[in-house]
């Protein structure tokens, strides 16, 4: 798809970078020879606009498999969700602990605590002192364009540290008050893979989930790669990047998904060291076999250097790769399928990805 001209501006709380654009309107025989028909579902998902697309010989089927998947959706959000007052996850800020809590709650703290150890720290679940400290300040009639104090600052930066989760069997407490945990950075790569296991367990194999993050089960039924393009964040109507995607899933994290002063120059991506928005990049793309990781790296490899951040997809092994956009537009890949690790100031084309 080309825009004629650019489009509206994005407002959404996290701007995903990526459009996927395939021949989904007709019937297509697949590798083994059945004739599928492909079944698409759009909704919402954790406040993002979502699509799973699947083929299927038989409607029926497909369609109750999509009921199942819509109910996986709902039910994980009923426990992740900040904008849900009685979610697991709220309860657990309101109150600074919870027995008795969901295995998915526990699942994605688990997984969080794990990447904020392989990021040294700057992928981090309790930055939401951060945010609120942000959005209330710029909020207010004159607030200073300099941002909050250095002494705000600090005192928010004081309720900040994904060590102090504490997780003993099923219950949940944060080890001082004042803190606060959002998955806003994770949460919506995790139900992806929830929904990509339940698809997966009941045979499917031609499918592609867009739940705010991309993830492939298979090839289209032809036996192609779906092709998948990354938006350029330099002109987000224009494609920077494409990559054929067969398995696995691809994550983008970009400062201008949720901005709290007009400028961008304070957004929601933190480094949770300093407790300021990161400023390295204009956008962090991350593939991967699995889009939980792939949601947290793009956000947490957003506050960290160039070197430190290749280092992270290196050590992680050659299934992972990612793009980096600096902020004076530079293109810098790390083991990007189908290329090396390369330094651009190009964009890499725009045009329809069939």
């Amino acid at each position: 798809m080309i825009y004629p001209e650019p489009p509206p501006r994005v407002t959404r709380r996290r701007f995903i970078g990526i459009t996927a654009m395939m021949a989904a309107g007709g019937f297509m025989p697949s590798a083994r020879g059945a004739v599928l028909q492909p079944v698409i579902w759009r909704g919402r998902a954790m406040g993002a606009d979502a699509t799973i697309t699947l083929y299927h010989s038989q409607r029926e089927i497909a369609d109750a498999l999509l009921a199942r998947c819509r109910h996986t959706i709902s039910h994980l959000e009923n426990q992740l969700s900040l904008h849900q007052p009685g979610s697991a996850l709220c309860r657990l800020n309101r109150d600074g602990m919870l027995d008795n809590a969901p295995d998915a709650l526990l699942d994605i703290l688990r997984l969080a605590a794990d990447i904020n150890q392989s990021t040294d720290g700057s992928f981090d679940v309790t930055v939401q002192p951060l945010w609120q400290l942000y959005s209330s300040h710029f909020a207010q009639a004159g607030a200073d364009p300099e941002g909050p104090s250095q002494a705000d600052i600090t005192a928010a930066r004081s309720h900040v540290d994904a060590r102090a989760i504490i997780i003993q069997g099923n219950r949940i407490n944060f080890a001082g008050p004042g803190m606060a945990v959002t998955l806003n950075g994770i949460a919506q790569g995790y139900i992806t893979d929830q929904v990509a296991q339940l698809l997966h367990a009941a045979g499917m194999d031609n499918v592609l989930l867009d739940l705010g993050e991309f993830r492939a089960l298979g090839p289209s039924p032809s036996g192609r790669a779906w092709r998948v393009g990354i938006r350029d964040p330099r002109a987000p109507w224009q494609l920077m990047d494409r990559i054929a995607l067969r398995q696995g899933a691809i994550a983008t994290s970009g400062g201008y998904g949720t901005q709290f002063d007009p400028s961008g120059r304070f957004h929601h991506l933190f480094d949770p060291a300093i407790g300021r928005s990161a400023q390295y990049y204009r956008s962090v793309s991350v593939y991967g076999p699995d889009a939980a990781r792939a949601d947290a790296l793009s956000t947490g490899l957003s506050a960290q250097p160039l070197d430190k951040a290749m280092a992270v997809l290196h050590e992680l092994g050659p299934d992972w790769g990612g793009v980096f956009v600096g902020q004076n537009g530079s293109v810098f890949r790390h083991n990007w399928p189908g290329q090396g690790a390369t330094d651009s100031t190009g964009t890499a084309g725009v045009g329809a990805l069939l």
